[in-house]
């Protein structure tokens, strides 16, 4: 299986370079947010067949907001999201252009070989 991670900041349309996994593994997560200053994430997981190097076809994508206080290294990570309506809502219309784009020129073909549902995902309105 192919997977791939994209952690843009909530408002911003290119993705950080470090993954969910980079920034946050080795925080401690937050029981609750009293006292916290947290910085807003969204953790984007494109999945797809192949092998790790290289997909054949893109088939999933699931979003989910994570939450980051820097100064005292504790987080809040939200569970992953993979219906449409949730990942459309998320989504910011530049982020769903920078990530269709990635896709498109990452692997033309695997985008190609993906089902319309996922094409459907990166509509703009």
């Amino acid at each position: 299986m192919w997977k791939k991670n994209f952690l843009f900041r909530a408002a911003e349309s290119t993705p950080l370079t470090e993954s969910e996994n980079e920034l946050f593994h080795d925080t401690e997560p937050a029981l609750d947010s009293a006292g916290l200053v947290l910085d807003k994430f969204l953790s984007v997981w494109v999945q797809g067949e192949g092998t790790e190097e290289k997909p054949s076809t893109f088939t999933n994508l699931y979003v989910r907001t994570a939450m980051l206080d820097v100064r005292k290294h504790v987080s809040l990570l939200q569970p992953l999201q993979g219906r449409s309506h949730q990942i459309k809502q998320l989504l910011t219309q530049e982020q769903k252009q920078f990530l269709r784009q990635w896709l498109q020129v990452h692997d033309p073909q695997a985008w190609e070989s993906s089902e319309d549902h996922f094409h459907d995902l990166f509509e703009l309105e």
